[in-house]
């Protein structure tokens, strides 16, 4: 087997088509319970299950439906992948980076966020913490709004519901896994009032899921934060905390911070007491306000709100 590197996966395939296993490699250390914990608590009924130190899901590639099976073992992730075909593989390699956000420099960015006390001593509690990434813009989106000023097992109820309406069902058996997540076109022109949420969130969604069918590129990595908030915001119905939350969770924004978040708010207080301003102390964060923030929501899992 070929030596594994941080820019390459190493990959077996399997004899029965579409099967295979990766390896993916990536800068020690990594805090793993912190980010299957996250997973855990955010499972959507039907596409996805955090069991036993194992996250799978179901995804559509390339015209398929599929599943993975991913397992943190010593310095590598191990991905088992049925029903993918050898020519999505790359893609899909690219996107598990991202997902669980291997490509950090968790020495790098502990150092620089350890000039401030408290996020030093948070460092030492989970050394190598990530900042979990969204599985693609439709679905992080749509959880984002979903997400808004309720509970995180609010969130996935609602979730759920979404996707047993408009997701598609699974076409290989798996045990706990029914459907793949909606895809963007049908949420763009489907009717979300009958889900048990405010009207106006439910609006939301069918806005943002047509601004991303009309600007695919909506939530790419790599903008200017700024002008990406500037630009949610114009959205109906996204306001700060969900722009900078989609820029956080999807377009890789490793400074964006949303202030008005409760749980960060509380977290920071339990920490330092009832006067600490989040604004105030997160200009020592720059530019890494998104992993203390990530800092800041780990020890409240699993309670708390959907925002973290």
């Amino acid at each position: 087997m070929p030596k594994p590197t941080l820019q390459h996966a190493v990959r077996r395939s399997l004899p029965t088509p579409g099967q295979h296993t990766l390896w993916l490699r990536y800068r020690a250390p990594y805090h793993w319970p912190s980010t299957l914990g996250f997973l855990t608590a955010r499972c959507i009924p039907g596409i996805e299950t955090c069991l036993d130190g194992t996250y799978r899901r179901t995804l559509a590639i390339a015209g398929h439906h599929a599943v993975l099976h991913a397992t943190p073992l010593r310095n590598q992730l191990r991905v088992h992948l049925e029903g993918v075909p050898s020519t999505a593989l790359p893609g899909l390699i690219a996107r598990l980076r991202r997902f669980f956000d291997l490509d950090a420099d968790p020495v790098r960015i502990a150092a620089e966020l350890s000039r401030d006390p408290l996020m030093a001593r948070l460092a030492r509690e989970r050394p190598g913490l990530r900042v979990p990434q969204g599985w693609d813009a439709c679905e992080q989106a749509m959880r984002t709004v979903l997400g808004q000023q309720i509970s995180v097992a609010g969130a996935m109820t609602l979730a759920g519901r979404l996707v047993q309406r408009h997701g598609t069902a699974l076409r290989l058996p798996a045990a706990g896994l029914s459907h793949v997540f909606p895809a963007l076109p049908a949420l763009a022109n489907a009717q979300f009032e009958d889900m048990g949420m405010p009207r106006a969130r439910a609006a939301t969604l069918g806005n943002l899921a047509n601004a991303l069918l009309a600007e695919p590129r909506l939530l790419r990595r790599g903008q200017v934060l700024e002008e990406l908030l500037s630009t949610l915001c114009r959205l109906k119905g996204i306001g700060p905390w969900s722009a900078h939350y989609l820029a956080l969770r999807q377009a890789g924004a490793a400074d964006a911070l949303p202030l008005g978040d409760v749980a960060l708010i509380k977290a920071l207080r339990l920490l330092e007491g009832n006067d600490a301003q989040l604004a105030e102390r997160a200009l020592a964060w720059r530019p890494w306000r998104a992993y203390a923030a990530q800092h800041l929501w780990a020890p409240l899992a699993p309670a708390g709100t959907a925002r973290r």
